[in-house]
């Protein structure tokens, strides 16, 4: 798939059909992944792989409920070293960059779903506590997004809602 047209496919996919998602594609999707910028090349990002449906029912429970999370064949859990950052960019770099730098790393991953025919859905609204005890993290890892990745159960709609470009940009000149 061309670039712009992954950027226009791309949709946040809730609904997937049982077939699985081969580990050469799920490795495909997480060297993407590492592909994102990070600042200073740190790479604080920790990428958890689940297939175990008991730990995907784990974190439909830590994502207050989100069942489609279950449903996917596989979970990936977008974590963060705060610390990797910190020690170049102190209280910045465990705050903010490691964030950014993760969010980067979860977009890649989107896109490269998509480009491979699958689809995903970045769910930041979970409960870290409780994911990173279903997942039984090291406390130097924080669990920042939850994305389900399958095949779409159906053709995801149209995309709608989106605001002007001349609403959201200012130029100086």
């Amino acid at each position: 798939m061309e670039f712009w047209e992954v950027i226009e496919q791309r949709r946040s996919v809730r609904k997937f059909t049982s077939e699985d998602v081969p580990s050469e594609i799920v490795r495909k999707i997480l060297h993407a992944a590492i592909r994102a910028p990070s600042a200073g090349n740190l790479q604080p990002w920790h990428f958890i792989v689940v297939r175990n449906p008991k730990v995907k029912r784990g974190l439909v429970s830590a994502a207050w409920g989100q069942g489609f999370i279950a449903e996917a064949p596989v979970v990936i859990v977008v974590c963060v070293e705060p610390g990797r950052s910190a020690r170049r960019y102190g209280s910045r770099g465990s705050d903010l960059y490691c964030i950014q730098d993760a969010a980067a790393a979860t977009e890649h991953i989107l896109l490269a779903a998509t480009a491979l025919g699958y689809g995903g859905c970045w769910v930041g609204a979970f409960d870290e506590g409780a994911a990173a005890s279903v997942l039984n993290l090291p406390r130097h890892l924080r669990p920042v997004a939850i994305i389900p990745i399958g095949k779409p159960a159906s053709e995801p709609g149209a995309r709608t809602g989106r605001r002007p470009l001349e609403e959201v940009t200012s130029f100086i000149d």
